[in-house]
Order: structure tokens, then sequence, then C-alpha cells
């Protein structure tokens, strides 16, 4: 690429465009007061979501919501994780309709598919180690989870790593046009599924357990069709905001970070539900060095992938099938994480019949954790492209 740096700018998807290109479709990303106060939307919707039933702590939560699709669906067989989430689908219809809407669809395809799967497929079990997508670390945050700020490092770090790389030309080669009606299929196979929990007993259904917690049905749909036509709008990315503030000096995209956590915050004091501590908090564990390596593996997998676990259900809604593989990576991520016991256990206190349990990862998943960060790697050293200045 012949370009000068003053002529480039990186988009939220880790693609490189020109800043004419840019300022069309950010109408949205042209104060940071705009973006803060988006953000500050999102955290209302995470309010409604959290009052209409949803877990307090994973109000919102691609990660968890995924892993509960992949349990409805029989992928897996934890039966306190099965719950065909509406939110998944909310967040991509939404982005769909607003792409469709305003003429930003665009069917692309074919930019290294098979390793976007992988990556999707480490950033899922990352996540899960962690007990939460880079959404519910700020969720986590915002009520007082000290384990959720200690994430953040790990996180932060593999954000790190992943910009890294892409100084030094990492990528996996551009997409392409390709027809429209590919861009239709996983909205369209989403909203078939989605009808058919509502109205067959196909679908497994927790009966305890965070699967069991759910706000009803359309009231999550309709609130995250607003949720993911708004993300599509203004680009939300938790691993490019950090991208772009170590690649750009660019503090753009983590206002609406700031907005939305402020909101949350804001609500778990009034709510009660704020607890600064390590211990006691819902659906959390305090094994510090795998809270800081599973979401390093998110971060780092995520730059590398073009976007976190929530961009890649915006960038599937508007088009990407190479986003749409990421997000069936992420499906058979979480499948596997349950199926073969990599996902972390929730802490728990001692009770009169059973002593206290630490929680965290078995070791089945702690080496998964270090052979997926060691994938991960791969993938960003083979994918280097030289870039002429």
């Amino acid at each position: 690429m012949n370009l000068p740096d003053s002529k480039l700018k990186l988009a939220p998807t880790g693609a490189i465009i020109s800043n004419a290109e840019l300022d069309r479709t950010m109408s949205l990303l042209d104060s940071k007061l705009k973006l803060a106060l988006t953000g500050a939307v999102f955290g209302v919707f995470a309010v409604i979501l959290a009052l209409s039933g949803n877990p307090g702590n994973m109000a919102i939560c691609v990660a968890c919501f995924i892993r509960d699709i992949a349990g409805a669906m029989k992928l897996h067989t934890a039966a306190p994780v099965q719950y065909f989430r509406p939110e998944i689908v909310g967040f991509i219809m939404g982005s769909f309709l607003i792409s469709m809407a305003t003429k930003e669809f665009r069917a692309t395809g074919g930019s290294a598919p098979m390793i976007r799967f992988i990556l999707g497929f480490a950033m899922m079990v990352g996540a899960l180690v962690f007990l939460g997508c880079p959404l519910r670390m700020l969720l986590r945050m915002s009520a007082g989870d000290l384990n959720a700020y200690v994430a953040l490092i790990g996180f932060a770090a593999g954000v790190g790593t992943g910009t890294f790389f892409l100084k030094r030309g990492y990528s996996l080669g551009r997409s392409t046009a390709i027809a429209k009606t590919d861009g239709y299929v996983l909205p369209a196979g989403l909203l078939v599924l989605f009808v058919l929990s509502l109205t067959t007993a196909l679908f497994a259904v927790s009966e305890k357990g965070p699967g069991s917690m759910h706000a009803p049905a359309l009231a999550a749909l309709f609130t995250a069709l607003l949720f993911g036509a708004l993300a599509q709008k203004n680009r939300v990315c938790f691993a490019g905001s950090i991208r772009d503030v170590i690649l750009l000096k660019d503090f753009s995209l983590i206002s609406i970070l700031g907005g939305f956590f402020v909101v949350m915050l804001i609500f778990n004091i009034a709510h009660g539900s704020f607890k600064l501590s390590f211990t006691g908090q819902p659906v959390a564990h305090a094994r510090h060095i795998w809270n800081i390596l599973g979401m390093y593996l998110v971060g780092f997998a995520a730059v590398l992938a073009g976007g976190c676990p929530m961009r890649q259900l915006i960038l599937a809604g508007q088009g990407s099938s190479d986003s749409a593989v990421t997000v069936l990576g992420m499906l058979v991520g979480a499948a596997c994480a349950h199926n073969f016991g990599l996902a972390g256990a929730t802490a728990a206190a001692a009770t009169e019949t059973a002593p206290a349990t630490a929680g965290g990862p078995s070791a089945a998943g702690q080496i998964a954790v270090i052979a997926l960060i060691a994938v991960t790697f791969v993938i960003a050293v083979t994918n280097q492209k030289k870039i002429e200045i």
C-alpha cells in the first residue's frame, strides 16, 4: 500500500480506509460528547434488560448469550445455561435493518474465513474462562467486581499485542463483494430459529441457573434491535476503542464505553447491587492469572479478527460473511467450552454441606487458553504483509 499515513485512518473494523470514505460513514462519530451519549443509551438498554429479568451482571453479554443459544440447540448439555437468547437475533437484525435502510449493507466475504473461525473460537473460550465478554467485563466493573478490573489488564494487553502486529503489517486480506443473498443468510436463519423457539419445543430451556433468568422474549428482541441499530451507526467496538488509543491516540470510540459505564454505575449504586470486592461477586472467580490470560486471548484475537464479539455480530448483520463465520466460530467455541470442561467455574462460599470453592478454569481450560494464545500468535506472525510507505 503506497498511501501516506496522513491519508489513512483505521476504521473500527481494523481496515485501513481513506478519511473521506470514513467521514461519509461516521455521522455519529463527529464528537466525543455524541459518542458518550450513545454509550449512555446502551447503558439504558442494559438497565431495561436487567430490570426485565436478565441476570443483573450479564444483562447484555455476547459470549454468555451465544453460550446459552448453543445450549438451547443442544450443542452442549450444561443444563443451567440453555436458552435461545432473542438478544443475539436482535443485535444482528437491528444492524441488518438499519444498514439496509441507510444503504450501508454490503455483502462481502472471502477474507481468510477459516482463520476467522479459529479467532472466533478463541475469543469464546477466553471469554468463558473469564466468565464474560468485554461488554460483560464492563458491566461487572460497574458493579464493583474487582476481578473484572484485573481482567481489563489482560484485555488491554491483548489488544496492545494485536496492535503491535497491525503496525507490522498484519492483514487477512481484503473482503470482496459477493452475492447479496449470502449476506442475508445469518440474519434470516436466526430469525427462523427465533420463531421456532417461540412456537415449538425444539429447544432446551434451563429450569435454574442463568439460562432460566431472562427478559420476556419480545421485549428482549425489541431492545436488542434498537441496540444493534445504534451499534451499527456508532461503530462501537471494545477492542477497537483501545486499539485506536494505542495506534492513533484517538479517544473517540472509548468515550462510548465511558458513557455506558457511567449509566451502569449509577444504576448499580441506586439498585443496591454495587459491591466493591474480589469475593462474593455473582458468576465470577478470583483466579487472577486466568482472568488476565482469558481476556488477553479475547483482546488479541479480537484485533486480529477486526472486532470484538459484539462488533462481529454487527458486521455480520450489515453483510459481512467473514464476520458471520467468526460468529459461527464463537458458537462452536461455546459448545466445546462446555462439552470439554474448558469454561471457568463460579467461585462459591462454604455451606453447611460443602466447602468453599475458588472456581476458575479446570486444567483443561488452562491448557486450552495457553494453546489458543499460541495459535493466535502463529496467525499474527504468518499473516504479516509488507507495507510500502
